[in-house]
């Protein structure tokens, strides 16, 4: 409306300047000319109300668009949080691994040392011992430890617990093979087979029978020329459970009545490396 009263005004203002009557034709034409202003003027209008409400819609246009970012950026920052955050998770976890990935080789390298040294106590004690193993003497590794196993007959008369000539002489070279070997633990095992003792005197039971036989053995290793240091010695008794051959004949139950030599290399390395 503004723009059709400034045009009006405007002609108006040149007509009354100008001072001069007006003939008809003129006036005519003025009148034309003023309605022609008129339409233009509401075209003019129209056009700028259209503008107007462009404006506003793009107004809102923005005002979303900015939201729609602000909500994007927000998400992009909690996101690259959230990057950061797990990056750094996954490089200590990487370093964690490492570690592990470390340790374990380590735990291995020790594992093969220990399996190695194992191996060649074995070779010793069986080359040490070749001329008992076919009086009952055997020797074989089982869970990475050396076992030396002796016949009952081997060591001691029937019933007894005193170790003759014979079981002296293998225990002797066996004990010169343990002093070339000072980290190794020694644990001497009595076993029996599962018939009741009878009339034995102080031997009540196979469970007395097992351990005494195990200490007089424990004892002879200690005691004979360049003896075991005794604090790398444990003596123990199992009795009748814990039988090489179930069976119930004369040969499963000689096989049950026997010494074990339990030979362990010490593991201090191997558990410190656990332990960490």
């Amino acid at each position: 409306m503004k723009i059709k009263y400034y045009l009006l005004a405007g002609v108006l203002c040149t007509t009354l300047h100008s001072c001069v009557p007006l003939s008809p034709k003129k006036y005519k034409a003025l009148l034309a000319n003023r309605d022609s202003l008129s339409t233009r003027a509401s075209s003019l209008e129209a056009q700028v109300a259209s503008l107007e409400t462009d404006t506003m819609h793009l107004h809102h246009q923005i005002a979303d668009l900015q939201n729609s970012y602000n909500t994007l950026n927000s998400n992009y920052n909690k996101l690259n949080d959230n990057y950061s955050n797990s990056s750094s998770k996954v490089t200590q976890l990487s370093g964690d691994l490492q570690k592990r990935e470390d340790r374990l080789k380590e735990v291995e390298a020790a594992l093969q040392k220990r399996d190695a040294a194992t191996a060649a106590l074995k070779d010793k004690l069986q080359q040490a011992l070749l001329g008992f193993q076919k009086s009952g003497l055997s020797v074989d590794i089982r869970n990475g430890k050396v076992y030396v196993s002796l016949a009952d007959k081997l060591l001691f008369p029937t019933g007894s617990i005193i170790i003759d000539q014979h079981g002296k002489e293998a225990l002797v070279q066996l004990a010169a093979v343990l002093n070339k070997e000072p980290d190794i633990n020694i644990a001497v095992e009595g076993h029996t087979d599962n018939k009741k003792v009878i009339n034995l005197g102080q031997i009540k039971d196979n469970w007395d029978l097992s351990v005494m036989r195990a200490t007089s053995v424990a004892r002879f290793l200690t005691d004979a020329p360049q003896g075991v240091d005794p604090h790398r010695l444990t003596a123990t008794g199992k009795s009748e459970y814990q039988p090489v051959d179930p069976g119930t004949t004369p040969d499963a139950l000689a096989k049950n009545r026997r010494i074990e030599i339990v030979l362990t290399p010490k593991l201090d390395e191997l558990y410190n490396l656990i332990k960490q």
